[in-house]
């Protein structure tokens, strides 16, 4: 899978960590910085990725910050975007199954290292459910007329 990712200073630690993982499980990843613990300004460095996977040039995109509240922000901003700021493996498993996320959000600062891994893995692996699922998105795209589509 082609991987998009990107971090503010606050997020870089832990972003590195979940490259080299990316990369040992066979992943391609395209990193979009920051590449210290310098303070930056986030949305420079997640747009990017969102932008990416808008884009198709990645298939899912990950972005970290201390939170992750603003750079789920920032992604969502992106047509195309549904990124989920997760917190656990089952907020990762239902952001996948009944949202179709394309771009994870993570914490560092709310986060131990196995749990964020943990969380990666089962948002990679999950697959979308569609249905009743798809139906919903269309309504977020906009794609009903605004309407409910029951």
């Amino acid at each position: 899978m082609r991987i998009a990712i990107g971090s503010d200073h606050a997020g870089y630690r832990l972003k590195t960590l979940i490259t080299e993982h990316l990369l040992g499980s066979g992943h391609v990843v395209e990193d979009f910085g920051t590449n210290s613990l310098e303070p930056v300004d986030y949305p420079v460095f997640i747009r990017p990725v969102a932008e990416a996977v808008s884009r198709g040039d990645a298939d899912r995109g990950i972005v970290l910050g201390g939170s992750g509240n603003g750079e789920a922000i920032v992604a969502n901003r992106v047509p195309g975007v549904r990124c989920a700021l997760c917190w656990n493996e089952e907020s990762a498993r239902l952001g996948r199954a009944h949202n179709d996320a394309n771009v994870l959000a993570l914490g560092e600062r709310l986060l131990t290292q196995e749990l964020a891994l943990a969380i990666v893995d089962v948002w990679l692996t999950t697959a979308f459910e569609g249905g009743r699922h798809r139906r919903r998105i269309e309504l977020i795209d906009g794609g009903v007329n605004g309407r409910d589509a029951r």
